[in-house]
């Protein structure tokens, strides 16, 4: 099981959504940009208004790459793994990483159609990862 996550003030809301099944991504409604990781303001207005927008949960693989010597001890024991970028449909400019479950090690079909799947940490929050669904398209 993965090291819990601790949410602060700034990605409650994501991580909220994510124990609720959804994959959030924070909101300006000002000039309406999506922006991943959280940030206190507005990367393009400045605006400090910002929300929470329920994106598709799909996505495609960018690129990955093979762990076979991770520094973390806690993810040591699932090496090698893989390690995936994915572009979300809804916007391409918002990418996350995953590890791919289910995806044998460097078996990454490129530019493979993926969703979000919610996996549980140590401490019960859940964290969004990505499951390969299809071929490139």
């Amino acid at each position: 099981m993965k090291q819990g996550v601790v949410p602060d003030d700034l990605t409650r809301g994501f991580w909220e959504a994510a124990n609720e099944g959804k994959l959030v991504i924070q909101h300006c409604p000002a000039c309406n940009r999506l922006q991943h990781p959280p940030a206190p303001d507005c990367a393009d207005c400045g605006s400090d208004d910002l929300g929470w927008k329920e994106m598709s949960g799909r996505g495609h693989v960018y690129n990955y790459g093979v762990v076979h010597d991770c520094p973390v001890r806690l993810l040591q024991e699932d090496q090698p793994f893989n390690v995936a970028i994915v572009m979300l449909d809804d916007d391409p400019d918002i990418q996350m990483f995953s590890h791919l479950p289910g995806t044998a090690e460097d078996e990454v079909p490129p530019r493979a159609a993926v969703e979000v799947i919610f996996e549980e940490t140590a401490n019960g929050q859940k964290v969004p990862e990505w499951r390969v669904v299809g071929e490139p398209s």
